[in-house]
């Protein structure tokens, strides 16, 4: 049976210092673990074709498929501030683009599918579990509504890997809206290649912000539009506690897609400072600083597009400055509009800002957990009743009964009553997150014993995050104190 993609590959026909034409290394017994057949389908494929045999091996990266034009991207980036020249894709190969179902235009690439020009000195492999890792957590992040990468397939490879030990291979087929990055924009800076920022830029105008394209100054425009989604972004990743981890200029795509899930992790406990990756030893990239880390990130892909805003310096670094200083505000409005909504609160009032930001101290004094609270409260907000579960969430709850008596207060100004804003609270508060020790039992059970029934569970609850799903209750519970994960683990 001939597995049909049809490519149609923008990205292969920039100049060819954007990327080096390699084909993925054949691996010895690909076995197809999991088919996002949903998904396939969104992309126009046949889920049955990329089952077969001839399938699996595409996927796996041992055949090529007839119209693919096999690349590593190239790109640079600040890796926890500090600028490293040349990066590039060490362990992905692009395939091709294919145009989906809504003529979104969208990468097929293979992670894990062996070494390339930008491979440094790795072997370009990827191990079971980071490929189990980035697959649940970007679709339970796509079930949540936050823009992400998707996850079509995940294939064993039936070859080992090295890291600390000997590890089961595995290749990861990822779709993205592209895969351009800050980093992307920065490698041809750092040559002072300004025509090669300028293709770089149209090709990201042309391809994700087309109405940039008929603005006066459609380069500064394309720098607001990023701007815009990935103040958006990051709004959305802390309504629902969600540390990304490495939040380097080279993992922040230009599509205001989350990309790269290496350490990252949702919070359990409820603490602003809380950290999970195990590189991220000076807390860079801590829950809280995200924003600002975003921004940071943001003024590295203004400092590239300076030579393209206007002919003065002068005037480029102001039209640059004044974008940049709209992130604040619009990140602000963005994470502040989301958690009203948490909270039942449909208009804005005088004094919500407060009342929000009073509960979060008091979650960080009583230890509470972040998803639990804000769930639970969709119950309290029908009643005094329910503040029984919420109560039980806090190491000491007398501090969350005067918060809840103000709460009431508050929610008596708005026009929704009892069942309906349970309802659009529970619309905003997932009941279910991919926490950290149920993503870790996964893999372990998938490493350490070939057992594949925990991904699937886990993967099933994931899929209706905001739906009570009563044969999996348990998995909307916090770990026990003895099963907290405190540390997760760049794939590589």
């Amino acid at each position: 049976m001939t597995v049909r993609f049809a490519f149609d590959n923008s990205y292969a026909r920039l100049p060819s210092s954007f990327y080096a034409r390699v084909s993925p290394t054949p691996v010895s017994a690909p076995h197809l673990l999991k088919l996002n057949q949903e998904l396939a389908v969104q992309l126009g494929l046949n889920p049955v074709e990329l089952a077969t045999q001839a399938g699996v091996e595409i996927l796996a990266g041992k055949r090529i498929p007839e119209g693919a034009e096999p690349i590593a991207t190239a790109y640079a980036g600040h890796q926890f501030g500090q600028f490293v020249p040349q990066l590039g894709d060490g362990r992905a190969i692009l395939l091709g683009e294919i145009v989906d179902q809504e003529g979104v235009r969208r990468d097929i690439q293979l992670k894990g599918s062996g070494r390339t020009p930008f491979s440094r000195g790795g072997d370009g492999r990827a191990a079971l579990g980071p490929v189990l890792r980035e697959y649940i957590v970007s679709e339970a992040m796509a079930a949540l509504g936050i823009p992400t990468t998707r996850a079509l397939a995940a294939v064993m490879t039936g070859d080992e890997v090295i890291r600390e030990t000997y590890l089961p291979g595995a290749v990861l087929t990822r779709v993205a809206s592209s895969h351009m990055r800050i980093g992307t924009f920065e490698f041809f800076a750092a040559r002072g290649d300004v025509d090669a920022v300028r293709a770089l830029a149209d090709h990201a105008i042309a391809r994700h912000y087309p109405d940039a394209a008929g603005a006066a100054r459609p380069y500064l425009a394309l720098l607001e539009s990023v701007i815009a989604r990935q103040a958006n972004l990051v709004a959305q990743w802390l309504l629902v506690g969600f540390i990304h981890g490495v939040m380097n200029t080279d993992n922040m795509s230009i599509a205001g897609e989350t990309i790269d899930y290496g350490p990252c992790a949702f919070l359990d406990i409820y603490n602003p400072k809380t950290v999970f990756s195990s590189i991220d030893q000076l807390g860079r990239y801590a829950y809280a600083n995200q924003p600002a880390i975003a921004q940071w990130n943001l003024t590295r892909l203004a400092e590239c597009l300076l030579p393209l805003l206007a002919e003065d310096q002068d005037k480029s670094v102001e039209q640059a400055q004044e974008a940049l200083s709209a992130f604040a505000a619009r990140f602000s409005d963005a994470y502040n509009s989301g958690l009203r909504s948490k909270l039942g609160l449909l208009s804005e009032r005088e004094g919500d800002l407060a009342l929000t930001q009073d509960l979060l101290d008091r979650m960080v004094a009583g230890k509470a957990d972040f998803t639990l609270t804000f769930r639970r409260l969709s119950e309290a907000a029908m009643g005094p009743e329910g503040d029984v579960a919420v109560r039980s969430l806090f190491e000491d709850p007398a501090p969350y009964d005067d918060w809840a008596e103000r709460w009431r207060k508050r929610l008596g100004q708005e026009p929704q009553e009892g069942s309906a804003r349970r309802a659009s609270m529970q619309r905003v508060n997932p009941a279910v997150i991919p926490r950290n020790h149920r993503v870790e039992a996964v893999i372990e059970a998938a490493v350490e014993k070939q057992e594949f029934g925990p991904f699937e569970d886990l993967l099933t609850v994931l899929g209706k995050p905001y739906e009570v799903q009563p044969g999996f209750a348990s998995y909307a519970e916090p770990p026990p104190r003895d099963g907290r994960v405190y540390k997760t683990f760049c794939g590589t």
